[in-house]
């Protein structure tokens, strides 16, 4: 932990403040927090969530990645309490550098996951485009899913194949842990 715990001060108030499921309902939440944030300066966000879509997760990164590459602005990312599965992705969007976590803040990572059922009925013919499609759809979202590790491991300490070794068994990190592997900058 940092020697001086106001090191940070802009961090004691954040600008957009996130709780809950990453979902449809928090990327408009974080759409308006963001449209009503200072013009200029430093802007800070936290988040806290025990998960949800990982596409919004990622839309909301896009929105960060965009407003950091267009603007040049400074944008922190705070991680409080948990920051479980599509808040990691969401976290990925920031470099490391700007990462902070609360004291006791767990991250989890791990894979996606896959829930669906086919019928396989009719012609034999008829029955591969189905069978293609969703082999298409594990495959890309498999794609999606190392691009997004590959960000998050970006100047830690911390190799693509360990993140990967570790994902299946939904890798929990404890705020520390991940100072000391180089996933964030801090821990306050």
């Amino acid at each position: 932990m940092t020697d001086d715990p106001k090191r940070y001060p802009l961090l004691a108030q954040p600008h957009i403040r996130l709780l809950g499921t990453v979902d449809d309902a928090m990327y408009q939440n974080f759409r308006q927090q963001l449209a009503a944030c200072p013009a200029d300066g430093t802007l800070v966000v936290a988040i806290t969530t025990l998960g949800g879509d990982p596409e919004v997760a990622r839309a909301m990164g896009t929105d960060i990645r965009l407003l950091r590459d267009y603007t040049g602005r400074e944008i922190l990312f705070l991680g409080k309490v948990a920051v479980y599965s599509a808040g990691a992705t969401f976290m990925s969007a920031f470099p490391v550098e700007h990462r902070f976590l609360t004291r006791r803040t767990r991250l989890m990572i791990h894979e996606r996951k896959l829930q669906k059922t086919m019928t396989i009925e009719g012609p034999l013919r008829s029955c591969v485009p189905t069978l293609k499609a969703t082999l298409h759809e594990i495959e890309h979202s498999i794609a999606i899913e190392e691009e997004g590790f590959r960000d998050l491991v970006a100047g830690s300490n911390v190799s693509f194949d360990d993140l990967r070794s570790k994902a299946p068994n939904n890798w929990y990190i404890e705020a520390e842990e991940a100072r000391d592997l180089g996933l964030v900058l801090d821990v306050i």
